[in-house]
């Protein structure tokens, strides 16, 4: 079959593998769509990062590895007893865990000490023809969604995390007030989670223009960092309070400081962005409001379920508009990586798939 693996920095390529197999109890996926994730930018412009250079302790793999891990399919091949059928479109947790550490043992899987992702660290990936899938991993879909749209459930579940973190409460927040700084994929999944929770008053701080304009019409105002005070801005249209939460998905110093600027006192910072150099907290005033700050990482199985049950009861109203492009397996990399890489702002998601020829 066709994958396509990473080999370093620059390098992708699209080349025939071993077709996965059908052992212990997995279950057999065609691939449908797979999206390109900001982390599969990074591991392509500078990488590896998070792709092992030695072998996996879960995957026992190492690169060159198919990536891509945000994908949906159709069952191909299921074990007998189980309780998918051939055909049925399925939406496929990607995360690799132990199962046995503390954090898995107490329900907290995204913190797992061997953690790992179909995608990244070995065991298929979206971005090929098939991959083999531990069944509990497997979410069942309605037969009339579309299956590109499907892949922002990886995102979405990153947001929804990090909103389970922030203090917010679904369907309880109406009132409240969140500042969202940086507009990319994670950061729209961020407004639709709120948006899906009750919450009327989102701002968002982004200095794309494209994006800008892309957001404006779902969320109550955008700012641009580079000629507005962010802070000043938020605390304006919030009569002097301040906002109740900052989902900082962006992750430079600039977007921490306008961050804990904007928060009333009590209020959350929630880190979503996996920032590389090392950012300055301004401990006075985080002391001088009590605020809390915390980070989030991916996503636990709850969180999984959840996000796809809002998805397909509708409450995620407008989210395929995230979808702004789709391509073929064959054309991942100049239509996908390369162009992401130099014009990343003139889409929000692109979507991979091997059934559609480039």
């Amino acid at each position: 079959m066709q994958a396509a693996r990473f080999y370093g920095p620059g390098d992708i390529r699209v080349e025939e593998v071993d077709r996965p197999k059908a052992e212990n109890d997995k279950v057999i996926v065609a691939v449908e769509w797979c999206g390109i994730c900001g982390s599969d930018l990074s591991e392509y412009s500078h990488g590896p990062v998070a792709i092992p250079t030695k072998p996996h302790p879960l995957s026992g793999e190492q690169m060159p590895v198919i990536m891509g891990h945000e994908f949906s399919g159709r069952i191909l091949e299921a074990p007998p007893g189980s309780k998918f059928s051939s055909g049925q479109p399925v939406m496929i947790d990607p995360r690799l865990n132990c199962g046995k550490c503390l954090q898995c043992s107490s329900g907290h899987t995204n913190g797992c000490d061997k953690w790992g992702f179909l995608g990244l660290s070995g065991s298929g990936g979206g971005f090929s023809e098939m991959v083999a899938v531990s069944p509990e991993k497997l979410h069942a879909l309605p037969d009339s969604v579309d299956l590109a749209v499907a892949t922002l459930l990886e995102p979405l579940s990153v947001a929804w995390h990090a909103a389970t973190l922030s203090g917010l409460t679904k369907g309880n927040c109406g009132d409240a007030g969140a500042l969202v700084v940086g507009g990319g994929p994670v950061g729209a999944s961020m407004i639709y989670i709120l948006r899906a929770w009750g919450m009327k008053h989102i701002f968002v701080s982004e200095p794309s223009p494209t994006r800008r304009e892309w957001l404006g019409d779902i969320v109550e105002a955008v700012f641009n960092p580079m000629e507005t005070d962010v802070s000043s801005e938020c605390r304006q249209r919030t009569k002097g309070v301040g906002v109740d939460a900052v989902f900082d998905c962006a992750g430079s110093q600039a977007a921490l400081d306008s961050a804990i600027g904007s928060l009333k006192f009590r209020g959350s910072y929630v880190n979503v962005a996996l920032a590389t150099p090392k950012l300055a907290l301004p401990c006075q005033m985080m002391l001088l409001r009590e605020l809390k700050v915390t980070s989030s990482l991916a996503y636990n199985d709850a969180d999984f379920s959840e996000v796809v049950e809002a998805f397909t009861s509708g409450q995620f109203n407008g989210v395929e508009k995230m979808v702004t492009g789709r391509i073929s397996l064959q054309e991942v990399v100049q239509k996908g990586f390369e162009h992401l890489v130099h014009q990343k702002d003139k889409h929000m998601k692109i979507a991979v798939s091997p059934k559609i020829r480039g």
